[in-house]
């Protein structure tokens, strides 16, 4: 899931390093000094749904996270062209239906720093949130199509994983190219706590309930058209 943009900028300053942490929820385009233990689950969210939701809960759960940002992509390089993708402001406003504001929060910040890719997108939030810890969390069906990514080992030795098991693709997922090429750097579940703390590559696969809600079958069923909604504000720059 990785998130394609024409980025706006803002001329804003980062706060200088030498201010104390900062707790707040507002995510800022230039970045900030909160010093969060920050899960980053990215995804088109065309819809959002309860399993984007239930990832962000057992990750602020069992990961010992303080936020889970649902960074809602402008647009997906592996799946450019499709004509059933929602404009961003519809897709926002979905998954800000998962999140509470402030320990799960969903934004807009890819299309603001006009990442496209999410090796380039962890690379920026790396700088721009000097003293968070960020692990990126995916689903099994992530990790099974991660070798398209863009220089997705460059991206696994930049940031922790943290792999959340999907009906079906589990299997395809931890014997597929990627599952292998990580497979020496794995830690057990039981420290999958301590994931934010630890140098990349790092990853764990945690097991646990499995969850079959996919944005595809509800766009299928008509429970979402990607022609509806209103435009929601911007976050806040």
């Amino acid at each position: 899931m990785q998130p394609t943009a024409q980025g706006v900028q803002v001329q804003q300053q980062a706060a200088p390093l030498t201010e104390p942490c900062l707790h707040g929820t507002v995510i800022p385009t230039w970045g900030d000094n909160r010093c969060l233990r920050i899960g980053l689950l990215g995804g088109s969210f065309n819809p959002g749904h309860k399993g984007h939701q239930a990832i962000a809960q057992r990750a602020l759960a069992v990961l010992g996270l303080d936020q889970v940002w649902l960074m809602v992509s402008p647009g997906n390089p592996l799946k450019d062209g499709r004509s059933d993708m929602a404009a961003l402001p519809v897709r926002l406003a979905t998954a800000r239906q998962l999140a509470d504001g402030r320990r799960i929060i969903a934004t807009d910040i890819e299309s603001r720093i006009g990442t496209r890719y999410t090796v380039d997108t962890v690379r920026v939030l790396q700088t721009r949130f000097p003293r968070a810890q960020f692990v990126w969390l995916m689903g099994a069906d992530g990790l099974a199509t991660l070798p398209r990514w863009k220089n997705w080992r460059q991206l696994v030795h930049s940031v922790p994983v943290a792999v959340f098991p999907r009906p079906g693709q589990n299997v395809r997922a931890l014997h597929g190219l990627a599952g292998q090429y990580l497979a020496r750097w794995r830690v057990p579940a039981w420290r999958a706590h301590a994931l934010a703390e630890l140098s990349p590559p790092v990853w764990a696969f945690l097991p646990g309930a499995q969850n079959s809600i996919s944005a595809t079958a509800i766009r299928q069923q008509g429970g979402f058209n990607a022609a509806a909604g209103q435009p929601h504000t911007p976050d806040t720059l």
